[in-house]
């Protein structure tokens, strides 16, 4: 069981399955909700402990799809918190415990800004990894 926060400890949650994989994203929308090493969790693993009035939704303008959630309180970014999917990303940062994880991959990296270096060698795509 992992479990995990907002800066403020207002959200807390818990995940019963390791998340499945780790990837950084160098988009500027996910540089500026400050999500871009993130985590995907299973849906039917993660519980949300507290909080859930603390959380706010932003709905994305034309173009992009994906919502993303945050701690009312203390603006800590956690990801897409509530998505229907079978799983979804949250930030890697929101974990209070340890992840045995590493970055698998880098996307979005034709908008990378030059002062931020790729440490590693996980793949990396000019854009999403799907249609890459």
């Amino acid at each position: 069981m992992l479990e995990g926060s907002c800066c403020c400890k207002a959200v807390r949650f818990t995940v019963s399955e390791p998340p499945e994989m780790m990837a950084t994203c160098h988009c500027s929308r996910c540089r500026k909700v400050g999500m871009s090493t993130f985590v995907f969790v299973k849906s039917d693993a993660f519980s949300l402990v507290d909080g859930h009035s603390q959380i706010s939704v932003y709905e994305p303008e034309e173009s992009f799809r994906y919502r993303r959630t945050f701690c009312s309180r203390c603006g800590t970014s956690l990801g897409e918190i509530g998505s229907s999917g079978d799983s979804f990303p949250v930030p890697a940062n929101c974990f209070d415990d340890p992840l045995n994880l590493k970055v698998r991959f880098h996307e979005f990296v034709r908008e990378k800004p030059e002062w931020a270096v790729i440490c590693d060698d996980a793949k990396q795509f000019e854009g999403h990894p799907v249609a890459s």
